[in-house]
């Protein structure tokens, strides 16, 4: 089954439970696949990498937004935020731990002989492409920092 389909099924779903921030978060991922079909190469297919990336940079841009809500007081506004990013979420692969990304660095830091910081941009490559969806650039760049150093 496709994201689209999966979207399509939450989304009847959601409307049959009147959940509104459900909605609004799945109706915001159906507008992002077909933006990025549309401007795509022509074919009518996305790759799941295609798609992890559209959902990974969805939930960042809601995380942060309800961070600079909360930063101006405004839970109000930050909670719906965050449960939008909560539905979004459950598209994604299944996160990593801290230790798994840790094993991963390691691995790829002795395979690629990087020594140094001077190779932090090949390593955040490779392992940001090997984790992609399953890791966020942030933790896997402190890790790599604290490994390299």
């Amino acid at each position: 089954m496709s994201l689209q389909d999966k979207v399509m099924t939450a989304m009847k779903a959601a409307m049959k439970e009147k959940n509104q921030t459900a909605l609004a978060a799945l109706r915001a991922v159906k507008s992002e696949i077909l933006l990025a079909k549309t401007a795509s190469d022509g074919s009518d297919e996305l790759t799941e990498e295609q798609e992890i990336k559209i959902l990974s940079k969805m939930v960042k841009q809601r995380k942060d937004s309800a961070a600079i809500f909360q930063e101006q007081g405004r839970d109000d506004l930050a909670q719906p935020e965050l449960d939008q990013a909560e539905v979004i979420n459950q598209f994604l692969p299944e996160a990593l731990s801290e230790e798994e990304i840790e094993k991963v660095v390691i691995a790829t830091i002795e395979s690629t002989g990087a020594e140094g910081m001077k190779d932090m941009g090949k390593v955040m490559g490779i392992v940001s492409k090997e984790l992609a969806g399953q890791a966020d650039g942030k933790t896997i760049s402190t890790i790599v920092k604290a490994k390299l150093s």
